[in-house]
């Protein structure tokens, strides 16, 4: 049987919870346990697929096609293992499932209620992720703040959990913010208090507690939270403020966080292996060079709207010791007659458009990916970067000027962009889109085969739209490569241009399996083709 580490957070929210799990998730993989990772989400949307990336941040996709938190990505950016359906679960699935099953008549007359027909579902989400996974420690983390009215039933499904397996098979690990009052210059330890308190009211003792703090608590700190709180003092885990998220595995290892873990369960406590993340770290924190990647995007305000894609770029500048620095391009800006896309892009030494759904912005992000093509630039497109590279070569290369998208043009005479037909009747929009992984295959002598080195390649997606074939052979015959194809579905995956420096769109997601000690390949050749060509401005 699994072991189970749950983590909640309280005072507020945006303390770490996330970043505090996946550290502890690293940690325990790093003594040599299989883990697996959870996100329970308090909304009631099913998942955040239909929210907009402004309330919300990114999607994050998993391999199986499943839309969840953008903290899943964080989750295996750090602990490098596929998550699946089992990782994200929100209240409106939970309520949706009971819903689903009493009408099907599972419950056999059964009055439903809170507890305990919605509770069990939590609590079997919980027993599914162990078994499907096959883990040794099931990590999971509660969203929202303790007191929320969101997630009290989950704080009760929590507290029949413990009652459930014991003391020696769960443990409860509470993050909190510990102010430091600036006049005074003193941290004040009440708010955690208050939150340990809270949690007691729902019948969970936390068994760590985890202080989110800008400078060291000191020892009469320490002591004041274990005395109060009920927990011994080298549970205290202090979660220092850090100028790189990297630090923080390493930070709670000197703690000793999952020793204390794996005593409470009674496991074996072994020698970590943490060389290779030291090495990440050692990479980071002595970055020798700098270059400007311009991510033109329509939610740049919120810069979680691209999170993962955030995330690749550096991960691919580690590997040659430059920090990526990202200029912010609002693609609306550029609609603006008067905006000077010369003086916009004038330090940025490659040019990347991602993701993104709606009309709003497409012209800006087409005269970007125009800009990159006449000048040389090198490009990543990345889904519907992908598809405005296509507009913008049919308008201004094949002399198509009404190209378009059916989702920006319903009506539209020339949609080189178009839906499939297994997604024309489709009327529900949540959980309809391609999505997850998906087949490739990849044609020699591109710069996609290069990348890759394989010829067949699996890759998440996220859309509704796709190339339209009947304008392949038109586009092709002006230059367009098409360097990859799903092979059963002839759908195009990946198009480069040949007489450009770098310049290269995927339909697919490559953020998604981009890992911090290892970049993705796109990635990775994007950032090495800016650097090379920051270089040759130069000289």
């Amino acid at each position: 049987m699994a072991k189970f580490v749950f983590v909640t957070g309280g005072v507020c929210s945006g303390l770490g919870k996330g970043i505090t799990a996946s550290s502890i998730a690293l940690l325990l993989k790093a003594k040599g346990y299989k883990v697996f990772m959870q996100k329970f989400d308090p909304y009631m949307n099913v998942d955040p697929g239909t929210m907009s990336p402004i309330q919300h941040g990114e999607v994050f996709v998993t391999a199986d096609g499943c839309e969840t938190d953008l903290d899943l990505g964080h989750y295996e950016r750090f602990i490098d293992e596929e998550l699946n359906y089992t990782s994200n679960i929100t209240n409106g699935k939970i309520y949706s499932s009971v819903i689903e099953k009493e009408r099907r008549g599972d419950y056999l007359g059964a009055t439903i209620q809170i507890v305990p027909h919605i509770s069990n579902e939590i609590k079997n989400k919980i027993y599914e992720a162990a078994t499907t996974s096959k883990a040794d420690i099931v990590i999971t983390e509660i969203g929202g703040t303790v007191g929320d009215i969101e997630s009290s039933v989950m704080m009760e499904a929590l507290r029949q959990f413990r009652l459930e397996q014991g003391r020696e098979n769960t443990l409860f690990v509470h993050t909190t913010l510990v102010p430091y009052l600036f006049g005074s210059n003193e941290l004040k330890t009440k708010p955690t208090q208050n939150s340990i308190i809270e949690l007691r009211r729902l019948g969970i003792q936390p068994d760590i507690v985890v202080t989110r703090a800008p400078v060291d608590l000191g020892e009469s700190i320490r002591k004041k939270i274990a005395l109060f709180g009920s927990i011994p003092a080298e549970n205290i885990i202090e979660a220092k403020d850090v100028n790189n998220i990297y630090q923080i595995p390493l930070n709670f290892h000197k703690q000793n966080i999952e020793e204390i873990i794996l005593k409470q369960f009674g496991l074996k406590v072994s020698k970590s292996n943490l060389a290779y993340w030291e090495d990440l770290l050692q990479k980071v924190e002595n970055l020798k060079g700098e270059v400007e990647i311009a991510l033109v995007g329509k939610y740049v305000e919120l810069e979680d709207a691209y999170l993962s894609v955030k995330e690749a770029l550096k991960a691919a500048g580690y590997k040659y010791e430059t920090k990526v620095k990202i200029n912010w391009v609002d693609s609306e800006t550029l609609e603006n007659k008067d905006t000077d896309l010369k003086e916009v892009f004038k330090n940025s030494k490659g040019i990347l458009v991602p993701g993104g759904f709606g009309s709003r912005g497409i012209e800006g992000k087409i005269l970007a990916c125009q800009y990159a093509r006449e000048n040389k630039i090198p490009y990543l497109g990345i889904c519907l970067g992908m598809q405005i590279a296509v507009i913008e070569f049919a308008r201004n290369v094949c002399g198509i000027k009404d190209a378009s998208s059916r989702e920006f043009n319903e009506v539209c005479k020339n949609a080189v962009i178009d839906l499939m037909v297994d997604q024309k009747s489709i009327v529900n929009k949540g959980g309809t889109l391609r999505l997850g992984n998906y087949e490739c295959q990849l044609k020699k002598g591109t710069l996609a085969y290069k990348d890759y080195n394989t010829e067949t390649i699996f890759e998440r997606h996220r859309h509704r739209y796709e190339f339209n074939n009947e304008y392949r052979e038109l586009l092709e015959s002006h230059g367009l490569v098409v360097s990859g194809v799903h092979p059963a579905l002839n759908l195009v995956e990946i198009i480069e241009l040949p007489d450009h420096p770098h310049f290269i769109a995927s339909q697919f997601h490559p953020e998604f399996k981009s890992r911090p000690t290892k970049p993705h390949p796109l990635f990775d050749s994007f950032v090495h083709a800016a650097i090379k060509y920051q270089e040759g401005k130069k000289k």
